[in-house]
């Protein structure tokens, strides 16, 4: 895993700590829900096919801007629980630096606090499928 900013290890030690107090994934969904909700809105205009992440069984856009060299991602899902995980994606990548966003992988991360594992193989697949957008816009 590349280094992270100062910022992306506080994003993962708040997400850990709040995986960590739900007792059950019912909870914790209902969490990466709320998470869906606070995701700030995507412009429709972004709504595009050449931002729609493929492999996703849900609708995922994803759009790249790059601000003083680092990356600003603004994403969106016609799915709850996707759009939760649209959000934590984006609170992972936003603001690394490009040549870090193009080399993280979260993925022992989402091991860690349970998610990989929680998700169904259509969820799990649409999640790689959108870190690897994210990485490849990056490169």
């Amino acid at each position: 895993m590349a280094s992270l900013t100062a910022a992306q290890p506080e994003v993962m030690a708040h997400l850990r700590d709040a995986f960590s107090l739900m007792e059950d994934w019912e909870e914790r969904y209902a969490y990466v829900i709320d998470l869906g909700r606070e995701l700030p809105a995507m412009a429709p205009d972004l709504k595009t096919d050449a931002n729609k992440v493929r492999g996703c069984a849900s609708q995922v856009w994803l759009n790249a801007q790059v601000e003083d060299g680092r990356l600003r991602l603004t994403g969106d899902s016609d799915a709850h629980i996707v759009r939760g995980l649209v959000a934590i994606v984006t609170q992972l990548y936003n603001g690394l630096p490009i040549a870090e966003a193009a080399a993280f992988d979260p993925k022992g991360f989402f091991d860690d606090i349970g998610l990989s594992e929680a998700l169904s193989t259509q969820r799990a697949n649409g999640l790689a499928a959108m870190i690897a957008r994210i990485r490849a816009m990056a490169s």
